[in-house]
């Protein structure tokens, strides 16, 4: 009798401190329940994470994922492993002045050298990690046409782009017959900072998932990933605070509505905004390092919200 495959999940896993804080067997595990639960989507970057390697330069995750993949044979066919680019260090300690960038040359070099540390010969979508102002958006567009027409990426996306960036990008790349950018990955959580303030850890400008990047994605059918949905688990970790920027009147008002549909589930705060997220057709990643976490965000995708309920969320009173 054979055991059946479980439904695939929305939730993208995500790789960054896989090598340095989280170690390979612990990181093992989690990519194999991961797997077993019906996850698809693995999420790293050349960079990750260099702040926490010993050389201070990244490439540790993708070692790892390449290890695991060696070593599972067959899984490469049952996930989808993506990859970014453009924000490792030229060299310790050079970050943010002096980082790779998204010249044609940097974009090329770079995904050369994640396909190795992967151990792959394509990977099925590539970011770009950030935004590049020394470099024509169009230089950037005619490399990873390259790397889509060689077949070494099915999809691009871009990562911490303002709309208009996307969209200029989009452009030449219809213009080459090329393939477009057909996703974003943007920091994204159910509660709003403040106006003119960014979360912790996001040193991008446009870095936070704005109603005109939600409105540009919406309209033209773009792929939404959130990353740090969870806020580092301050929604249910009372040790944990929920960051200074998130302090203004209409989070008092959305937490009580979060507290009150998270009860009418039986879920955790956290379970409702992963559900909520999914709900908006919207990937949240978990960068966790423990099973039970992962556990208990595969459970949250699986969360079907009313339509009153999502209403209320949308809308608190």
């Amino acid at each position: 009798m054979t055991t059946p495959t479980p439904p695939t999940s929305p939730l993208v896993l995500g790789a960054m401190m896989f090598g340095t804080t989280i170690d390979e067997d612990t990181s093992f595990a989690l990519l194999d329940r991961f797997v077993e639960r019906g996850g698809v989507w693995i999420d790293t970057a050349d960079c990750y994470s260099f702040w926490a390697s010993e050389t201070g330069q990244g490439g540790d995750s993708e070692r790892v994922l390449g290890r695991w993949l060696a070593a599972r044979p067959g899984v490469r066919d049952r996930v989808r492993i993506a990859t970014k680019l453009g924000a490792e260090p030229l060299w310790a300690g050079s970050w943010p002045d002096r980082r790779a960038g998204l010249s044609r040359r940097a974009v090329l070099e770079a995904f050369s050298g994640s396909l190795e540390r992967l151990g792959v010969d394509a990977v099925d979508l590539l970011w770009l990690h950030q935004e590049d102002r020394t470099t024509p958006i169009e230089e950037t567009v005619e490399a990873l046409a390259e790397l889509t027409g060689g077949g070494l990426t099915a999809r691009v996306g871009a990562s911490n782009h303002p709309a208009w960036r996307i969209e200029r990008a989009r452009a030449h790349a219809r213009h080459l017959g090329a393939t477009p950018i057909d996703a974003l990955q943007l920091n994204a959580t159910y509660l709003r900072v403040r106006p003119g303030t960014r979360p912790p850890g996001v040193e991008h400008r446009f870095g936070v998932y704005s109603d005109e990047q939600r409105d540009y994605a919406e309209t033209h059918g773009l792929e939404v990933w959130a990353y740090t949905p969870l806020l580092g688990g301050a929604y249910d970790n009372p040790e944990k605070d929920i960051p200074e920027v998130y302090e203004h009147p209409g989070t008092s008002r959305r937490l009580a509505e979060l507290d009150a549909v998270a009860a009418e589930l039986g879920a955790t705060r956290g379970q409702t905004v992963l559900a909520w997220h999914v709900a908006h057709g919207v990937r949240p990643m978990l960068g966790g390092s423990k099973v039970a976490q992962l556990d208990a965000a595969m459970d949250a995708v699986r969360i079907s919200l009313t339509a009153e309920q999502l209403s209320r969320l949308d809308q608190p009173a």
